[in-house]
């Protein structure tokens, strides 16, 4: 066989990868046209077929998926390698965000990180797959919620999280104001999560027989408390913008500690990086403000 065709199989591998052609033309700059035909050229140079076409996008023949796992990890590996080349711009930081956590946590601080730092550029990438820095070179840092634990990276603990029973204030009124001992008679919301068995497990709180709804979406779950369908657990992180507009109302003054945390979590590769070291100190300074914020003398009590 003559030259090796590069071009032809970096655009196999991220079409293997991507699972369309279109995904795979965009990083590679291409028409999708032009990565059809190198693919074509390919596979005729190769005398195989290594793709199965269909209406939703392109699978991996046998053949396909054999070439994928033979040369896949070299390109990966000469990606890795040129990375360390790259030029770092020392006050540009890429971070990757949960949606939630950025709409309701940390957006609101951002002016304050202007005036602390305004030499910094914060680039947000809002995402709720867990970031694999290794294949995403341009991130710098991720703000996650987990254990802590994460392969191949440094997490370091900004904030617990805590879980309250919250309503609307319209189902606060037809019921007659504030519950004064628990939660019995109060219509209560299954959620995804399951906490309530935590709750009731810690506070002694008998489970209902039946939920007047279940949701296996936090974000419909949420839409349904505001509609005053009902109570839930809430998330103080998620919810505490609401409670402080009074679009929900926390029903006692209990709190419930659960073991996952956020965590600002980055490679090895970031730890020299000074926009990191910068963005880090000046998130870490909020996280305990806002923590000081939240646990000032009220009762918690931590799941088991």
């Amino acid at each position: 066989m003559s030259r090796l065709p590069l071009g032809q199989l970096q655009g196999f591998v991220l079409v293997a990868r991507t699972g369309k052609l279109s995904l795979a033309a965009e990083q590679l700059n291409l028409t999708v046209s032009a990565l059809s035909h190198q693919i074509r050229h390919l596979e005729e140079r190769l005398d195989r077929s290594l793709f199965d076409r269909g209406p939703r996008g392109v699978t991996l023949t046998a053949d396909g998926n054999n070439l994928l796992d033979s040369i896949g990890h070299h390109f990966d590996g000469i990606e890795h390698a040129l990375n360390r080349y790259a030029s770092r711009h020392q006050d540009t930081v890429t971070l990757s965000v949960l949606p939630s956590v950025a709409s309701s946590w940390l957006v609101p601080r951002l002016p304050r990180l202007v005036g602390a730092h305004p030499e910094l550029e914060l680039s947000l990438s809002s995402s709720v797959s867990v970031v694999d820095f290794d294949r995403e070179p341009t991130i710098d840092v991720a703000f996650r919620y987990g254990l802590g634990s994460w392969p191949r990276t440094k997490a370091d603990k900004l904030f617990a999280e805590y879980i309250v029973p919250i309503a609307s204030p319209s189902l606060v009124r037809k019921m007659g104001g504030l519950p004064t001992t628990s939660l019995e008679g109060w219509p209560l919301l299954g959620d995804p999560s399951g906490r309530w068995n935590d709750w009731a497990e810690a506070f002694g709180m008998p489970l209902p027989s039946r939920y007047v709804a279940r949701f296996d979406n936090t974000e419909h779950l949420q839409r349904a408390v505001l509609e005053g369908m009902g109570v839930a657990l809430g998330r103080l992180v998620m919810a505490r913008s609401l409670i402080e507009c009074g679009a929900l109302t926390v029903l006692c003054k209990e709190r419930l500690r659960v073991a996952e945390a956020y965590y600002l979590v980055y490679p090895k590769r970031s730890e020299s990086h000074s926009g990191v070291t910068r963005f880090r100190d000046w998130l870490m300074g909020e996280a305990r403000e806002y923590e000081a914020g939240i646990t000032d003398g009220r009762p918690t009590t931590e799941a088991s």
